[in-house]
């Protein structure tokens, strides 16, 4: 299956590097290059793979499927739906040391990271980014869009909405509700239930501000 990356930047090399191992464990993908708006990245070269052109015109680079490596969530959000919308099919980019429940359910192209943990139960919506080393214990729910940042680390029964961020090294404790587009700080440790499109930061977790879309 030929995957088409969506995004040169940062993340975009830590799946191109996902979309690799995958393909060394004998997962059947190929990945064939990357596109990126930045058109001074155009010609470059990331573990190997170049960077092909401009998101534009990816429908002229021979593709089956594409997944989109970027980070922002609304960014992120924002390109799924138009590829999404023109047709476009997505992969899921699941490193091969991720360790992810037998009945987990993935959404359509969500990245899963290099040492990541889906207990189970547990639903990923589509097109999220459960990060390096993060853990998702069982009968979680991630949003569509969301991002679990590296080292993140949530207890049974969380719900992360559509969005969400839950920050590097933040812990959130069992049942605990994290509301749509809301940011959670680094570090930080939710007890309690964040609403909708602010952000906590701090040991235990307080309102700092809205969280900007």
């Amino acid at each position: 299956m030929r995957i088409l990356i969506v995004g040169a930047g940062g993340h975009a090399h830590v799946v191109a590097d996902i979309l690799l191992r995958a393909r060394e464990a004998g997962a059947g993908l190929a990945p064939v290059g990357l596109v990126d708006d930045d058109e001074r990245l155009v010609g470059s070269v990331v573990l190997g793979l170049p960077v092909v052109g401009t998101i534009a015109g990816l429908g002229r680079v021979p593709h089956d499927v594409v997944v989109v490596a970027i980070g922002d969530n609304a960014t992120r959000k924002r390109l799924f739906e138009r590829l999404r919308d023109s047709g476009e099919r997505f992969a899921i980019a699941r490193h091969p040391s991720a360790v992810i429940a037998s009945d987990v359910v993935i959404g359509d192209g969500t990245m899963v990271c290099a040492g990541a943990i889906v207990n189970p139960g547990s639903v990923v919506g589509a097109n999220a980014i459960l990060n390096t080393a993060c853990s998702v214990d069982h009968h979680n729910h991630v949003g569509d869009h969301a991002h679990v940042a590296p080292g993140a680390h949530t207890a049974s029964g969380v719900r992360i909405d559509e969005g969400a961020l839950l920050g590097v090294g933040a812990a959130v404790v069992p049942g605990v509700r994290i509301g749509a587009w809301s940011r959670v700080g680094a570090g930080a440790a939710v007890i309690d239930d964040v609403p909708e499109g602010i952000t906590v930061a701090g040991v235990p977790a307080r309102p700092l501000r809205a969280a900007r879309r």
